[in-house]
């Protein structure tokens, strides 16, 4: 009689737990992301951050944690409208960025006041992280230009460019390059070209032709795909002796650069960028790598339907990476539903996290601390040492240089 008792109330108490989990509110995460014209990168985020979340099933504490698509098309504006829909929505954890750096620099004082935690997995732009009027709020798990440079220019280095020209995108993205670059140069102030978004075939070729002028010797672009397919079709419509090596930043990743490019890369351009050095192209594949690629072709079947490797790929590496980080920094802390609250928790849970994180990149034993000046890197989960080399095989894969030679 007793042991039935004892089975009724287990019976009744899930049966009162389950409901009390289905009257829970959600938890959203707000995806700010370019879906437009760098759809290809904000879908690859989207991408890699559920299969993170798949692992425990959306689910944290039996809140149901779902991601929001938000599309601000590559607009300041728009980005600024998503942080302010968040701030009224009780049910708001933190946002997932995207891949442009503007919105998150214009806009970080923004961010910072009104405490909105902001986990970055594309945009590098070095003051995004890097608040020191307050509460600092936003984290990164990505390339983070004041690495992004230094990376660049030892590349460029070690192909024996002795006389660099930049091409920069003339945004407070393309700014900090330029000093992160100038810096890496000893000081020095490298010959720079800016450019506008936007940029045509006809306006690259001038700026080729300047630089051959100069004698330049190599080409270090920072722009989005947009800009690097213009760069690409001028580049090749010169004489393969006057063609310059092309060192890039992972911007021209994010969009359909290689399907709009192939036809040009083929004839014989001289590409590489930057990017975080796993790849799911390496051979042998790790058992942990192999699960999680196996986790996302079933996720994600029509993404695969025609190809085995992705798009973009570091912006599913990243989000990934992030989301197992969120999803630990969530696991840490007691989820209370009043979004206040659990925004404070969660980032002081992000700073002190306790347990090693497991990723696709490396394994992370604690990616983030409290910011200070005297630690300008606390909110940045990857290093110099985490940043590779790569370019595109003829089937638009990617083929990471882990020893950058």
């Amino acid at each position: 009689m007793a042991k039935y008792c004892v089975v009724v109330l287990w019976l009744c108490f899930s049966a009162y737990a389950l409901g009390e989990n289905k009257n829970l509110p959600p938890i959203y995460v707000y995806h700010d992301s370019d879906y437009s014209t760098h759809k290809t990168s904000a879908v690859a985020i989207k991408m890699g951050f559920l299969t993170a979340l798949s692992e425990v099933d959306k689910q944290v504490q039996g809140f149901e944690v779902k991601l929001l698509s938000k599309d601000h098309r590559g607009n300041s504006n728009r980005s600024f409208l998503h942080f302010k829909r968040f701030l009224k929505d009780p049910s708001a954890l933190f946002v997932l960025g995207g891949l442009h750096s503007p919105p998150y620099i214009k806009y970080r004082e923004f961010i910072n006041k009104n405490e909105i935690p902001l986990l970055v997995p594309w945009a590098a732009g070095g003051p995004i992280t890097r608040y020191d009027q307050g509460e600092n709020w936003v984290y990164r798990l990505s390339v983070d230009d004041t690495k992004a440079g230094p990376k660049l220019v030892e590349f460029a280095t070690a192909r024996s460019c002795k006389k660099p020209h930049l091409l920069l995108e003339r945004t407070p993205w393309g700014k900090s390059n330029y000093k992160s670059i100038g810096k890496a140069m000893n000081n020095e102030q490298p010959d720079v070209t800016w450019f506008d978004w936007g940029m045509k075939v006809s306006s690259a070729k001038i700026h080729i032709r300047e630089m051959l002028a100069k004698d330049s010797d190599c080409l270090l672009f920072v722009g989005n795909s947009i800009e690097g397919k213009q760069l690409i079709s001028a580049m090749a419509d010169y004489p393969n002796d006057q063609r310059l090596p092309i060192i890039s930043h992972w911007g021209i990743t994010g969009g359909d650069f290689f399907s709009k490019a192939k036809v040009d890369l083929a004839s014989g351009i001289d590409l590489h960028f930057i990017q975080s050095c796993f790849s799911f192209q390496h051979r042998p594949m790790s058992d942990y790598a192999k699960q999680v690629w196996q986790r996302a072709k079933t996720l994600f079947s029509d993404e695969f339907a025609e190809r085995d490797f992705l798009f973009a790929p570091t912006g599913f590496i990243h989000g990934y990476d992030l989301g197992k980080v969120s999803l630990a920094a969530m696991a840490q802390i007691k989820l209370t539903g009043d979004m206040g609250r659990d925004r404070s928790a969660f980032k002081e849970s992000l700073e002190n996290l306790t347990t090693p994180v497991t990723g696709l990149i490396k394994t992370y034993k604690k990616p983030f601390s409290k910011w200070s000046s005297n630690d300008p890197d606390a909110h940045e989960a990857l290093g110099l040492k985490d940043l590779c080399m790569a370019y595109f095989q003829s089937n638009g894969s990617t083929k990471v240089l882990v020893d950058n030679s």
